[in-house]
């Protein structure tokens, strides 16, 4: 959270401290928004909720909106450190996008109801931190891109140059719609059946002789 948290001041000195109060003040908007909505929540009431006094919560945000730019901050930090681990790896580029897919799904399934709020809400942040968030979500699709890129370097993925960019962005949506359609998808399929469903589904546009997630030499 600490390098997306930047363009918020603080009046406290201690980073770590900064970083574990700020943690407190995310978890307890984040049920708070669920629960009432954005607009309904005060900042008092995330004070309680976090444990903090009204006073000691304004040494570390300034507004409602710094704490909702924190909870978008959050979830793009926790996204891109999962795959990260998956990306420092060597594999070829066909088991990385399973892999990267995957713990991709987990993250999502784990933050759910953040990832729902970054769609709900981020409406009602000042353009400047709009323009950040967005920023961050390109980041996510980014790295899609690049482990596509490294399967068609490595001729493990089948793909159209002009076509990497979409289908990074399909990744990112099929992933995020196991929480928009969760009032449906989570009666019919586990997490487990929804990620290999779809991780078939698009292997088979490139990678029509291995569509099955399993299928392939150092797959898991």
């Amino acid at each position: 959270m600490t390098d997306n948290s930047r363009p918020i001041p603080s009046r406290v000195a201690d980073p770590q401290l900064v970083e574990q109060r700020r943690r407190q003040i995310v978890k307890a908007a984040v049920d708070l928004f669920v629960e009432k909505g954005f607009h309904k929540t005060t900042t008092r009431e995330i004070a309680k909720a976090s444990g903090l006094g009204i006073g000691t919560l304004y040494e570390y945000v300034q507004s409602k909106e710094d704490v909702l730019y924190l909870v978008c901050a959050y979830i793009h930090s926790e996204v891109k450190q999962r795959l990260d681990e998956v990306l420092h790896g060597t594999a070829p580029g066909r088991e990385l996008l399973v892999s990267s897919i995957r713990h991709f799904f987990a993250c999502v399934d784990e933050l759910q109801d953040y990832v729902l709020l970054i769609y709900q809400e981020t409406k009602s942040l000042p353009a400047d931190r709009l323009k950040l968030v967005l920023r961050q979500e390109e980041e996510i699709t980014a790295l899609f891109a690049d482990i596509l890129e490294r399967g068609r370097a490595d001729g493990t993925l089948w793909l159209a140059a002009d076509s990497v960019k979409l289908f990074a962005h399909n990744i990112v949506v099929l992933g995020q719609m196991w929480t928009f359609r969760r009032w449906a998808l989570h009666r019919i399929y586990t997490l487990e059946q929804y990620t290999e469903k779809q991780t078939s589904l698009l292997l088979q546009e490139i990678c029509p002789d291995a569509t099955r997630p399993g299928h392939g030499k150092g797959d898991n």
